[in-house]
Formats: C-alpha cells, sequence, structure tokens
C-alpha cells in the first residue's frame, strides 16, 4: 500500500509540474500588499496530497506568496497543527491576525474560496 501511495504521488507531482498554471502579473505595488497580507498566512501541507496540490495551484495562479509548512515530515510542524490548530489534517491555512488571535481553516475548497474573498480574485 505504501508503495502505491508513492507511485500515485509521483504522478500527482508529475502532473502538476507539466500542467503548471502560469502566475498572475500585478503592479510591483499591488504584489507588495499582496505579499504584506499573505505574510501572516502559512499552509500546512503534504507535498503529495491531491488536495494540498489544488491549494498550491492557487496559491501559484494568483501568485500569492504564502509559507508552506510540512506537517508530514517536520515533526515540530506536525506538533503544531495539532495542538494549535485542533486535529492533524491538511491542507490547513492558518492565519495570524493582527489582534493576536490565530484563524485555522481547514478544507482545500474552504481556503480557495476565503483566499478569492479575501483578495478578491476571479
Amino acid at each position: 500500500m505504501k508503495v502505491v501511495r508513492w507511485v500515485l504521488g509521483q504522478i500527482i507531482l508529475l502532473l502538476d509540474a507539466l500542467t503548471s498554471p502560469k502566475p498572475m502579473v500585478r503592479a510591483l505595488s499591488a504584489q507588495k500588499a499582496i505579499d504584506d497580507a499573505t505574510a501572516s498566512m502559512a499552509m500546512y501541507q503534504f507535498k503529495t496530497c491531491p488536495f494540498c496540490v489544488k491549494v498550491r495551484r492557487e496559491f501559484k495562479r494568483h501568485s500569492l506568496n504564502i509559507e508552506l509548512r510540512d506537517a508530514k515530515n517536520d515533526l515540530d510542524i506536525k506538533t503544531e497543527l495539532v495542538q494549535e490548530g485542533g486535529r492533524h489534517k491538511v491542507p490547513c491555512l492558518r492565519t495570524d491576525n493582527a489582534d493576536g488571535t490565530v484563524h485555522w481553516l481547514y478544507e482545500s475548497n474552504d481556503i480557495i474560496a476565503h483566499l478569492k474573498k479575501e483578495f478578491n480574485l476571479v
């Protein structure tokens, strides 16, 4: 079973690389504003998780520079996700708010919808 998952994961990564979306191009000032807003965000992910790949493709498509954290191979990141986020589930978007609170958002479709609303993306 582990071999099958590994092979499928490699196929997913290959297809992602071959069909990678073209990044959105913005004015420098607009991209800086987006980068400043996304600096407080991080996505907990597994490299070969198809739902994580889906979210990463949206990051690339909309030129969103959001930190990626490996919740599978990095024990500290995995522990942080479980203890602070409440469960070991990916993808998970963490947003550190200005008031000091932290917002955890799970599910690829919910993450994408949130980002589209937050940044007025089409």
